[in-house]
């Protein structure tokens, strides 16, 4: 063997264990999946039967699966651009020269990111319920509220889950965001207050800008999560009521794992919602790379 061969072989040798388990656990997955997609398979004999792209057609006449994306789409346009924006607040404070105790405070915002979501699911739905600390907390202001609980009615599930949500996840953004504020070289902010500029400019002007990387990121993967929304759903309201909190990834459960023939019409679900994230993430990258040029 020559040099360069043996080089490669070395080079291929060490990327084996990577290339035996991506080709395992996502490759071949994704490969079974889009093949279940096109059959309608029994999980329960394991029996398939191919049927092309009738799968597909059946979702797009259904008219759970477009209140499902509604739904999705709802929760994903409701909590991103809040979730972000409370996110750089907050960054932007605890930064800041005048606040004490940062330590503190941003270990406390970042405390529900590493709480277990189906403990803080189960603690929202006692705080929703008809008898909760939200309903006895608004009769106290004497302000409207839904007798029956904010989970059982179909005008208040969703948001109720999305408050949830943000108030979850705004410390995890906020601690990325911090980390990229602090990356930023001090010798810049310097320069600007030497040439007369406040600090709302500095923040337009400097931070701002160089932060871009960061909420690009951010926002693509706040979109994704946000998309697969599954486990406050699952915990909090199965769905309900009347489909009201029903997103894309619990019709893709309730279908695979809840009747024995929809195995393939969950995985044409899945594979929509793949290409609507591809679709996603690609606009936001393009949108912030067009306002960055």
């Amino acid at each position: 063997m020559t040099r360069k061969s043996k080089e490669m072989f070395t080079n291929y040798t060490m990327l084996m264990p990577w290339i035996i388990t991506f080709s395992v656990f996502w490759l071949y997955p994704l490969l079974y999946a889009a093949y279940l997609s096109l059959t309608e398979y029994y999980t329960l004999s394991g029996e398939s039967v191919f049927i092309g792209l009738d799968n597909y057609r059946k979702i797009l006449s259904d008219e759970v699966f477009w209140k499902a994306l509604s739904n999705t789409m709802f929760f994903t346009f409701g909590t991103v651009p809040v979730t972000t924006s409370l996110a750089l607040v907050l960054a932007s404070i605890i930064n800041s020269k005048v606040v004490r105790f940062k330590e503190f405070f941003r270990s406390s915002f970042f405390m529900p990111t590493v709480t277990s979501l189906v403990v803080i699911s189960l603690i929202f739905t006692n705080l929703y319920s008809k008898e909760g600390y939200v309903n006895s907390l608004m009769a106290m202001l004497n302000l409207p509220y839904p007798e029956r609980g904010w989970l059982l009615e179909p005008g208040t599930a969703l948001l109720s889950i999305m408050a949830m949500d943000v108030w979850m996840a705004t410390g995890y953004y906020m601690v990325l965001i911090l980390a990229g504020m602090q990356a930023i070289p001090n010798d810049l902010y310097e320069s600007a207050r030497l040439s007369g500029a406040n600090a709302r400019q500095i923040f337009f002007k400097i931070t701002l800008p160089l932060l871009k990387p960061t909420l690009l990121f951010i926002l693509v993967i706040n979109t994704i999560k946000s998309f697969q929304v599954f486990i406050e759903i699952f915990v909090m309201t199965k769905g309900g009521p009347l489909n009201a909190t029903t997103t894309l990834v619990y019709m893709i459960f309730t279908n695979a794992f809840e009747k024995s023939d929809k195995m393939g019409y969950a995985s044409a679900l899945a594979f929509i919602l793949f290409f609507i994230l591809i679709v996603f993430s690609l606009i936001q990258m393009k949108l912030l790379k067009e306002r960055d040029n």
